[in-house]
């Protein structure tokens, strides 16, 4: 039944796109900068040998410029539209969090208990872990390691099921005293949500969030089904472009397992900045960055990095790296712009600099 009602909701997706928007979508009080982003992103293009890139640029009040470049598909020659659906990687965070505001605002979700309150059966470690520490890195919950069995693709049954790689492993250090990287530990706060919700967690994301907030291009990334619009994957290797590996991320649906459009993206942070889905209160915790025990700053609030650019405006971001796939997501919330990129390559170099510079052009205009 639930691979039915995913099949008719990928369809309804399809049937808006074809719809509702425009391939290429330019605001006119914007050309100057428009004129400059696309020779940008045909330079990054042409220098990567990247065979697609999409990406969308947003204010507060509406879209600004949304545009593909190159083939979504080399062998078919399919070009890359506004609506192609790309690898998201480590940005699927970020549409986790939505997920996690979402239950603190609603007052489901205690940030600050033990995650035992939701998950009994999850083992206990020397110390308890909280979801705010798992959304800011500062759990003590490892990261990858080459002895884990992710080379061979495999489907997990369940986000409990994909716990089982790294959930009796000891913490890296007691939480709240260290900050280190880890996808699994957004793996375990999509148990969280879960047990919270009431609602298993792809359930919840498409229903709470996706669609609240018409993010109707946005899908879990599933290896055996057939998804319009997907982009095809690709790496370099020995000079050449080939097909990026075959993998199941089944096993990290909350931390890098979702596909999505810069378009998407961009409504979804425009949803943030106009608390669309989330209050202000909420809004402004997820942009706030956490603090060890010792007090050093982590710059990383409940998922989004927290920076300032040079010119000392605050910058929140995440990047995505995964097979096939490069994402980057970056917003000036005061200034009330936000950027989104996505290549159908892995190992791209489009960072925050990349993100920055494209962002200028369109901030360099609100001045004029």
């Amino acid at each position: 039944m639930k691979r039915t009602i995913a099949i008719v909701f990928l369809l309804y997706c399809y049937t808006v796109k074809g719809q509702s928007y425009p391939e290429v979508i330019r605001e006119k009080s914007y050309k100057a900068a428009i004129s400059k982003a696309e020779k940008f992103i045909d330079s990054l293009q042409a220098k990567q040998d990247i065979p697609g890139i999409s990406v969308c640029v947003g204010s507060k009040e509406k879209i600004l410029w949304a545009e593909g470049f190159g083939f979504a598909d080399l062998e078919n020659k399919t070009r890359v539209g506004v609506h192609s659906k790309f690898r998201m990687g480590s940005v699927s965070k970020l549409l986790t969090i939505e997920a996690i505001g979402l239950l603190y605002q609603e007052g489901k979700l205690d940030l600050d208990a033990p995650i035992q309150k939701y998950l009994p059966g999850f083992p206990e470690k020397k110390y308890p872990i909280t979801s705010r520490q798992l959304a800011g890195h500062t759990a003590g919950i490892r990261h990858y390691r080459k002895s884990d069995p992710l080379s061979i693709p495999k489907r997990y049954k369940s986000v409990d099921e994909g716990l089982s790689i790294f959930k009796d492993d000891s913490l890296l250090f007691k939480p709240g005293t260290a900050y280190a990287y880890s996808t699994f530990g957004y793996s375990l706060l999509s148990a969280v949500a879960e047990a919270a919700s009431h609602t298993d967690f792809l359930s919840f994301m498409r229903d709470s969030i996706f669609f609240r907030l018409g993010m109707t291009n946005t899908i879990a990334d599933y290896s055996d089904s057939i998804v319009p619009g997907r982009v095809r994957f690709y790496e370099h290797s020995e000079g050449k472009l080939v097909n990026a590996a075959l993998v199941d991320n089944s096993y990290k649906w909350a931390g890098g397992g979702f596909l999505s459009t810069p378009f998407d993206l961009v409504n979804m942070v425009r949803g943030l900045l106009n608390h669309t889905l989330l209050d202000e209160k909420t809004v402004e915790l997820l942009f706030t960055s956490q603090h060890l025990d010792n007090g050093e700053d982590t710059h990383v609030g409940i998922g989004w990095r927290i920076n300032t650019d040079s010119k000392g405006r605050r910058i929140i971001h995440h990047g995505g790296l995964i097979d096939g796939g490069r994402t980057f997501l970056l917003s000036y919330p005061e200034q009330g712009i936000v950027v989104a990129i996505a290549a159908n390559m892995s190992g791209v170099n489009i960072n925050l600099k990349e993100a920055e510079t494209l962002a200028g052009y369109f901030l360099n205009m609100q001045k004029l």
